[in-house]
C-alpha cells in the first residue's frame, strides 16, 4: 500500500470510529484500566455517548427498557437506578414523578440517557488521568480505512489522516429513516423524520400521515406527532400488522435455558419457549416472564444455529420475536392504544410498493395489502420511513461502509446482517482472515450474535473488547 508523500499523520494508540453508545462505552471502558494510552474518538457529531438512538431532544421519547435494564456498568445492574435517583433528588427530571413508578421501573428520556453516558465517560476520564490516559474527541466523519503491517491508517471528511495501533468500528445504527440507500428509491427524500417534531408542527393538524413499518420507530413517529399537535389520522403500513407489545415488570421466572443445554436450534426454543409462556399463563404470571429470561443466551444459541435455521428464524419468526421482544415503554404504547381505541390510527398488513409521482396534494404510495395480488395507492398529506434499522452494509451509501467492502477489508456479516467478525471481535476479510488490528462492536455484529443493539449487550462487549486491545 502506498501513502502520500505529503500526507501528515497524527498518531494514536487506539482510534474509535463513531462516538456514540458503543464507542464511548469503549473508552470508558480503555480509561480504567491499568496503562498509559491515547485513544481518538472520531464522532462528527457535537457530543460524545448520544449517537442516534441518544440524540433525542423531546421527552416523550423515552427508553424502551427500565432503569433497572439499562445499566452501562456490566458489572453494577443498578448503576443507571443509582445516577437516576441522584439526579432527580438534585432536581433533574421533574417529570419524573408523572410515571408513578419506582426509580428503577422509571423509562427516562433518551436525551437524559445521554446525559448519564457522558458523565459516566468524564468520571472515567480522571481515571484515566491518573494513569496518564487520555480520550480526545475529533469532530469529523471517517471516509477511509488503510491497514499496514504495524497500524491503521484513517482518512477523514475534513482531509485529516489518522494512524493508530488498532481501531475499532464503533459505528452504531444506521436507522433506515436517516441512511441514504446505496439504490435509492426515493423514499427517505419524500419522508419525514420520525423523531422531527418542528417539520411535523407544519402539517395541518387534521391531515392524513402515512406511515411505513410499525415497530419502536414507529411508535416514536407517533409520539412525536402527538406533541406536535397532530390530531388526524394516521395510517400504518406494515408487512405483517403487529404492534410492539407493551414492557411490564413481570416476576422473576426460572432460567430454563441456563437448566436445560439440550435445546439448540431456534425451533428447539420457540417449541419449549410456548410451553414456558402458557405454564405461566396458567400460574397468574405474565408470559412475559419466561421470555425475559431467553436474552441472556440468544447469542450462544444463534452463533451455534447454521445458517438454514438462522434464515429460517429471520423469516418466519422475525416479526414475532421482534413484537414480542422489543417492546413499547409504557406511556408511549399508552398512547398508540388511545389513538388505535379511538380510529385516529388504523393498522394494516400490507407491503410498501413505491412512491407515486408527486403531487400538490401531498404524498403517494403504492402498497399491497397482504392476502391480495393487486396493488393500490394510498395518498396523505406526509409521509413517515419509520421501517427500523439498515443492517445490511452493502445497501448503505456512506463512504466509510463502501470503502471497507470495496477493499475487502470487511465482508457481510451472517445473513448479510452487519460485518463478520471473530469472537473477540476481529473482523473478517473477504479471504476469511481475522484483522490483527481491526476491531467491531455493537451493532456492526448483528449478524454474529442477533442481539447486539441494546445498552447491555454493548456494555459487556466493551468490556471485554478493552481487556483483548489492551493484552
Amino acid at each position: 500500500m502506498s501513502q502520500t508523500a505529503d500526507a501528515v499523520f497524527r498518531h494514536a494508540d487506539i482510534l474509535i470510529i463513531g462516538g456514540g453508545l458503543s464507542g464511548t462505552l469503549l473508552a470508558a471502558q480503555l480509561l480504567r484500566l491499568p496503562g498509559r494510552r491515547q485513544i481518538l474518538i472520531i464522532e462528527p457529531r457535537a457530543e460524545l455517548g448520544r449517537g442516534e438512538a441518544y440524540s433525542a431532544v423531546e421527552l416523550g421519547h423515552t427508553l424502551n427498557g427500565n432503569a433497572a435494564r439499562m445499566s452501562v456498568d456490566p458489572d453494577n445492574a443498578d448503576d443507571l437506578t443509582h445516577w437516576l435517583t441522584a439526579h432527580i433528588a438534585a432536581g433533574g427530571w421533574p417529570e419524573s414523578d408523572q410515571q408513578h413508578v419506582p426509580i428503577s421501573e422509571l423509562f427516562p428520556p433518551r436525551g437524559l440517557f445521554g446525559v448519564y453516558v457522558q458523565q459516566r465517560l468524564t468520571e472515567a476520564r480522571q481515571v484515566g488521568a491518573a494513569n496518564g490516559s487520555t480520550v480526545e474527541h475529533v469532530r469529523a466523519e471517517v471516509v477511509d480505512v488503510q491497514l499496514t503491517v504495524d497500524s491503521v491508517l484513517l482518512t477523514l471528511s475534513d482531509g485529516q489522516h489518522l494512524q493508530g495501533s488498532q481501531a475499532v468500528l464503533a459505528t452504531g445504527m444506521f436507522p433506515a429513516a436517516r441512511t441514504p440507500q446505496k439504490q435509492s428509491s426515493g423514499l427517505n427524500a419524500a419522508a419525514l423524520d420520525p423523531w422531527d417534531v418542528a417539520a411535523m408542527r407544519k402539517l395541518d393538524p387534521q391531515s392524513t400521515v402515512l406511515i411505513i413499518g410499525s415497530g419502536l420507530t414507529m411508535v416514536d413517529a407517533v409520539v412525536s406527532l402527538e406533541q406536535a399537535g397532530h390530531r388526524g389520522p394516521i395510517e400504518v403500513f406494515s408487512r405483517h400488522g403487529l404492534l410492539p407489545h407493551v414492557r411490564r415488570q413481570p416476576p422473576a421466572w426460572a432460567d430454563f435455558l441456563a437448566e436445560d443445554h439440550s435445546i439448540r436450534s431456534p425451533r428447539e426454543l420457540l417449541r419449549e419457549l410456548r410451553r414456558q409462556c402458557r405454564d405461566a399463563s396458567a400460574q397468574g404470571v405474565d408470559w412475559q416472564a419466561p421470555l425475559d429470561t431467553v436474552r441472556a443466551h440468544i447469542g450462544r444459541l444463534w452463533n451455534q444455529a447454521t445458517d438454514v435455521q438462522r434464515r429460517q428464524f429471520v423469516r418466519h419468526v422475525r416479526p414475532w420475536w421482534e413484537s414480542h421482544h422489543h417492546r413499547s415503554p409504557p406511556l408511549s404504547a399508552k398512547l398508540v392504544e388511545r389513538l388505535h381505541a379511538q380510529g385516529r390510527l388504523r393498522i394494516q398488513a400490507a407491503s410498501y410498493k413505491g412512491l407515486e409521482p408527486p403531487s400538490m396534494d401531498g404524498v403517494s404510495i403504492r402498497i399491497r395489502r397482504r392476502g391480495e395480488t393487486e396493488t393500490c395507492v394510498v395518498q396523505g398529506a406526509a409521509l413517515i420511513n419509520s421501517s427500523g434499522i439498515e443492517y445490511d452494509w452493502r445497501r448503505v451509501a456512506r463512504p466509510l461502509p463502501q470503502q471497507l467492502l470495496a477493499r475487502g477489508l470487511v465482508q457481510p456479516g451472517p445473513l448479510a446482517l452487519g460485518i463478520a467478525a471473530a469472537v473477540d471481535g476481529a473482523v473478517l476479510d473477504t479471504n476469511g482472515q481475522a484483522a490483527s488490528r481491526l476491531f467491531a462492536m455493537g451493532p456492526p455484529l448483528r449478524g454474529m450474535w442477533w442481539e447486539s443493539t441494546a445498552v447491555t449487550d454493548v456494555a459487556a462487549q466493551a468490556k471485554a473488547l478493552a481487556a483483548r486491545l489492551v493484552r
